[in-house]
């Protein structure tokens, strides 16, 4: 990764200040409406994308956050899925616990959890990550079994020590195969650090950054949809 010591420092800083709870608890009210049902075609399979400013496309227009991206790929190769973004800055993996239910009040074809950075900024306990990213799966695999879980790895800065950072890395891939459900490795690979790819907090992706998200994303997501769609054949 590029630049990373320089993103590693911003990220630390800026992704706890710029998420905070204004920011959220506007997005509260669009995200609802996205997940109330009301605007999604019965006919389509949902993909439910889970997380917190990186999947907001937080200082962007929603058009060019990552998840809208992926409808345009999923639109352009004519398959049949609607691309739901619940995405809320400043969105922790104990705020997403309490909120998973609400959100499950369709059927999801596929769910993207993309949480804990918050977590691992605020130095939460790992274990506590953990299980409320546990009890996310839990949840959702509660609600419809054949849902397929995408879980997004995520990285932090060495602040609280090299060994909790190691430690946090680790939630993503071992979660993963814990519960057998598929793994984006590390969610901001070839965008963080990099400056031209990020907006003046150092922090959040440009539009050309959240292309590169996408990409990282549609890598596992792209075989799921298009292998759904030859199975239902």
């Amino acid at each position: 990764m590029r630049n990373l010591s320089i993103f590693y420092v911003l990220f630390a800083f800026l992704l706890l200040t710029s998420c905070g709870e204004t920011a959220k608890k506007d997005k509260e009210v669009v995200v609802e409406e996205q997940v109330s049902g009301e605007e999604t075609s019965e006919e389509n399979g949902i993909i439910l994308f889970f997380g917190n400013s990186l999947t907001a496309g937080m200082g962007l227009d929603p058009e060019d956050a990552f998840p809208a991206i992926i409808q345009e790929k999923i639109d352009s190769l004519g398959l049949e899925y609607e691309v739901v973004n619940a995405g809320l800055s400043g969105e922790t993996t104990a705020a997403g616990r309490n909120r998973i239910n609400w959100v499950l009040n369709q059927d999801v074809a596929i769910f993207v959890l993309e949480l804990g950075a918050n977590d691992g900024l605020r130095g939460v306990p790992l274990e506590e990550t953990r299980n409320n990213l546990q009890a996310i799966i839990n949840t959702v695999q509660a609600k419809n079994s054949q849902t397929k879980i995408i879980l997004t790895g995520m990285q932090i800065p060495p602040n609280m020590g090299q060994e909790y950072a190691s430690g946090f890395r680790n939630i993503f891939p071992e979660l993963a195969e814990k519960n057998d459900v598929y793994l984006v490795p590390f969610l901001l690979e070839d965008v963080g650090g990099n400056p031209e790819l990020n907006q003046s907090d150092g922090i959040h992706p440009t539009a050309e950054g959240q292309k590169i998200l996408a990409e990282n994303v549609w890598d596992v997501l792209g075989p799921i949809v298009k292998d759904k769609v030859e199975n239902s054949l």
